[in-house]
């Protein structure tokens, strides 16, 4: 009778559902399949700049009270400023073609320590990003109903967050292919809106441009030349969110389609043209309508006698006032909708760059290790629950509140400006053989630090007691648990390395040992002698070993010891484990398999030195329990007496914390090949000096 098919759970069919099968890693077309385009880059990275349009300057409008005119002044520095960002982070990817995100440029061209501080303020930048992109994009729809539906932001909000949460579970493609619609509808209803208002107020253009410049000339008696350069400096600086976005690019690379340095500059380009001409169109536009028609009617006046409406809405509702009803009311609502839904998918940029940043910094030991695993759908899963989650409780923590969470957000992303410049221009300073060009290129990087020190500090003093206190909190939380968290790994480090060291030695070179070395081989790389053939019906140990080292030739000790010539086989099973970092391509997958095969190859020689027949089983894959879970069924039907074993390390101080920062695999392999009826033992190895 044939085999029936195994019957999934019904938690695998619903994965199955939401999230979908496993990624095949033996697919040599799975990168490119995966990578982005310029265009998609474009929608799932460069959204999150261009969505801030719909935060940024009507915060920055809204700032200059009733010295609306200045905002001329406002637009073209804003244009100015996101055209010198976006042209240092193009310099940025050329020097980190594999991906140069703030975290890796401070660590890099400054020193580890300003680095994950640079991450750290990124993450929280990242979570902000979610958090704000979705109750933007929820205000936005619910411009268009009674104020009533203000209740529902909060849930709105929530839902929003966990449907986003699971198509990025899915990965990256899959979350960013069904938001091109959206991304396009945006494009081209603002073009439209910017280009109608601009048309239809263009009579109002000189009027705007002579109160400017007269009251540059004689500024109002309130004010004076200080006051107003101030008032334009924060306004200034309240649009703050716009710049949000444009870092996320070069952080971005390794998702991009090769060759990956000219996909993100063109990424770049599109996401800096994009914005600035958006930026600069609403603001001129809020600047027409906010002068008096015939009807006596401002910008300012309706947004004041319009409550619940954000002001985009308000301006749309101006635009399209003399529009047939029909007409006008579908556009507003297909814009408005098409503004809510580009935050949402701005939302996309803290997905798929905070886990990255979370795994990059968890590969360096400054959070844990489990942190840089990937799914059986390559990506960062942990990560993204993570920032899901915590971005859930940012929004339940500010009630949905758009104004709270733009002080919040404009913070940490300029710490992460300033210091990938100061780096970049520490780099051109310094740099033994500078490029041709290296003036200008130290130039764009110093007026791009300049710039991004100025917001930093302007919105840090002014912002500090109406919340911007909470995110310096929060920041210096996170570098405080990554120090110590980097000073437990360090210190583990420093430990197990010295007491594999011993362990190597005592283990190899005792001549009473069970596995020690022949004479003709100490200090030489062993052979392997001819191979003893295996029995498939004599006992046989399988060892899993996580690489040639003290744990698991202490291992293999011990079964030679306590079981004496009992076990003819010795099988040696190792999995490579594929993670953020060496996810970057076939030939990354390549290398790593072939150093897998060395380290099990070196077990294998030293058995056969003893005359006894040992084999290798390899996988590379991304989780170790699922893959040891594959290959047993195999081991165990070509050699039904084996026994499996794995060492485990036990550290000197055992806790909650330190399990939680090792995630040992032991006890679920334990538990999985338990349920597969397979023999499992466990021996435990104490941590020491002594290697014993």
């Amino acid at each position: 009778m044939a085999d029936q098919p195994q019957k999934r759970s019904l938690y695998e069919r619903v994965r199955l559902l939401f999230i979908g099968g496993s990624r095949n890693l033996r697919d040599r077309s799975i990168f490119h399949k995966l990578s982005l385009i310029a265009f998609f880059a474009w929608i799932g990275l460069g959204a999150d700049g261009l969505s801030s349009s719909c935060y940024g300057p009507p915060e920055a409008f809204k700032a200059l009270g009733e010295h609306t005119h200045l905002g001329i002044f406002v637009a073209l520095g804003t244009a100015l400023t996101i055209f010198v960002i976006s042209a240092s982070y193009s310099q940025i990817i050329e020097l980190f073609p594999t991906g140069g995100g703030g975290y890796l440029v401070a660590s890099k061209l400054l020193t580890p320590s300003l680095g994950m501080g640079a991450g750290c303020a990124l993450l929280v930048d990242y979570v902000l990003t979610i958090s704000l992109s979705v109750a933007s994009g929820v205000d936005a729809l619910l411009s268009f109903f009674p104020p009533s539906w203000q209740a529902a932001k909060v849930p709105l909000s929530v839902m929003v967050i966990l449907v986003l949460t699971v198509m990025n579970l899915r990965g990256v493609k899959d979350s960013v292919l069904p938001l091109v619609p959206i991304f396009v509808a945006f494009l081209l209803t603002h073009a439209v809106a910017i280009g109608a208002a601009l048309t239809t107020r263009f009579w109002g253009l000189p009027e705007v441009l002579h109160k400017a410049i007269t009251e540059v000339r004689t500024p109002p008696s309130e004010l004076g030349l200080a006051g107003m350069l101030l008032l334009i400096v924060h306004s200034y600086g309240m649009g703050a969110g716009t710049y949000t976005g444009i870092e996320a690019v070069s952080n971005g690379l390794p998702i991009l389609r090769e060759p990956r340095v000219e996909t993100g500059k063109r990424t770049m380009r599109y996401m800096s043209v994009s914005l600035a001409v958006t930026v600069v169109g609403l603001m001129l536009a809020y600047l027409l309508f906010n002068v008096e028609d015939s009807s006596g009617k401002t910008l300012n006046a309706l947004l004041l006698a319009s409550p619940g409406k954000t002001l985009n809405a308000v301006l749309l509702e101006m635009v399209t006032g003399s529009w047939p009803s029909h007409l006008r009311y579908a556009f507003v609502v297909l814009t408005l909708l098409s503004e809510g839904a580009l935050l949402f998918v701005a939302a996309q940029t803290g997905f798929l760059d905070g886990p990255r940043v979370l795994a990059s910094m968890a590969k360096d030991r400054w959070f844990p290790t489990w942190l840089s695993g990937l799914s059986d759908r390559l990506v960062t899963r942990n990560g993204i629950l993570i920032m899901g989650g915590a971005s859930l409780a940012t929004i339940l923590l500010a009630s949905g509140s758009v104004d709270y969470l733009v002080v919040l957000y404009s913070i940490n992303v300029f710490i992460t400006f300033s210091l990938s410049q100061a780096g970049m221009v520490r780099h051109w300073w310094s740099a033994d053989a500078k490029p041709k060009g290296w003036q200008g290129k130290l130039a764009i990087n110093g007026i791009g630090l300049a710039l991004s020190m100025l917001i930093l500090l302007w919105v840090t003093v002014t912002k500090f007691f109406d919340g911007g206190w909470v995110t310096l909190l929060v920041t210096t939380t996170l570098i405080v648990g990554a120090s110590l968290i980097r000073y437990h790994y360090r210190s583990m480090e420093r430990l197990i390395q010295q007491w594999n060291l011993v362990a190597i030695t005592r283990i190899l070179w005792d001549p009473t040992g069970p596995i020690a070395l022949q004479e003709e081989t100490k200090g030489k790389s062993p052979r392997r002698p001819a191979a003893p053939p295996m029995d498939p019906k004599a006992k046989t140990a399988v060892i899993l070993v996580n690489g040639y080292s003290g744990l698991g030739l202490q291992v293999l000790a011990s079964v030679l010891k306590l079981f004496g010539g009992e076990f003819k086989n010795f099988i040696f099973v190792m999995v490579g484990v594929i993670d953020a970092g060496n996810f970057k391509g076939a030939a990354a997958v390549n290398q790593l398999q072939q150093h897998v095969w060395s380290e099990v190859d070196r077990y294998v020689s030293l058995v056969h030195q003893h005359g006894r027949a040992a084999d290798a089983k390899v996988a590379v894959g991304t989780d170790v329990v699922d893959d040891v879970a594959r290959l047993a069924p195999d081991i165990i039907a070509k050699y039904p007496q084996s026994v499996f074993f794995v060492g485990q390390l036990i550290l000197p101080h055992d806790s909650l914390t330190t399990r939680w920062l090792h995630n040992d695999v032991t006890y679920s392999l334990q538990r999985r090949l338990s349920a597969l009826g397979v023999p499992f033992v466990t021996m435990p190895v104490q941590l020491n000096q002594e290697g014993t």
